[in-house]
């Protein structure tokens, strides 16, 4: 990758690192309140939580290998990518545990965004929000390494 393409690259994931950690912000905030209508709110932002990331996965993937088959798969596929290194394109941007944090994340969107008449239940909101947290410090050093990978 020349260099004018990955300094555009670099300024894009930083801005959407910039929108993930308002949704952050937001998620603990949110987390201090109680009644049904904060439970609704942290986990509308647990579904903006994974749409950010997935927003900065398609940001690399466009810069490298924009090319998913199965449409029907595409939040799954999109992610499994971003979790392996394609020989002689890129690095992988995602550990294990980032991946395994963010598939929970995505199964927890896919859930709230099709789920109309379920309940919430704040327990698993909890969980979910307890590994969203994980995810914050992990997945921002897989990033890093990434980007340090790209640079090298």
């Amino acid at each position: 990758m020349d260099k004018e393409r990955l300094t555009i690259l670099k300024a894009e994931v930083e801005a959407q690192l910039g929108e993930i950690e308002n949704i952050y912000a937001k998620i603990e905030k949110r987390s201090t309140e109680k009644g049904i209508a904060a439970l609704e709110s942290i986990a509308y932002q647990l579904h903006n939580l994974y749409c950010a990331f997935e927003d900065m996965f398609n940001i690399i993937a466009s810069a490298f290998e924009n090319h998913i088959q199965d449409k029907s798969q595409y939040h799954m596929e999109l992610l499994k990518r971003m979790s392996i290194s394609i020989e002689g394109i890129r690095p992988s941007l995602l550990s294990r545990e980032s991946y395994i944090l963010l598939d929970n994340l995505r199964s927890f969107r896919h859930l709230f965004r099709h789920a109309y008449a379920y309940e919430l239940d704040p327990r698993k909101v909890q969980i979910v929000v307890e590994d969203a947290a994980k995810l914050k410090a992990i997945c921002r050093k897989d990033i890093d390494a990434f980007l340090n990978a790209l640079i090298e």
